[in-house]
């Protein structure tokens, strides 16, 4: 196994998306400098008004040989995404697969 990975997707206004990438960034960058190991991306699929965005969250191929992203950590990703509330549109909708190659 590669290792366990996150997919977390949420919605976002288009008048919000430039406040909540720069948040995104932020939080991806701390969490990093907290794992340096784990990769943070950040996906869109523009819908108009409202469009669709993915997190995604693994761990270099050297840590991933493991578990992946574990309990802990995503907890701390978790924690961190609270500074996104006000700017998402309903909730965060967390998917965890496990990397088969």
């Amino acid at each position: 196994m590669a290792g366990r990975e996150l997919f977390v997707w949420y919605r976002v206004r288009r008048e919000r998306a430039g406040e909540a990438r720069g948040a995104v960034a932020a939080m991806q960058r701390a969490l990093a400098a907290q794992w340096p190991t784990l990769q943070g991306r950040l996906l869109v699929r523009d819908e108009g008004p409202v469009a669709t965005w993915m997190e995604s969250y693994s761990l270099a191929a050297q840590e991933a040989a493991g578990a992946g992203v574990d309990a802990r950590i995503e907890s701390a990703i978790a924690a961190a995404a609270r500074e996104l509330a006000g700017l998402i549109e309903g909730e965060r909708h967390v998917e965890a697969f496990e990397a088969i190659t």
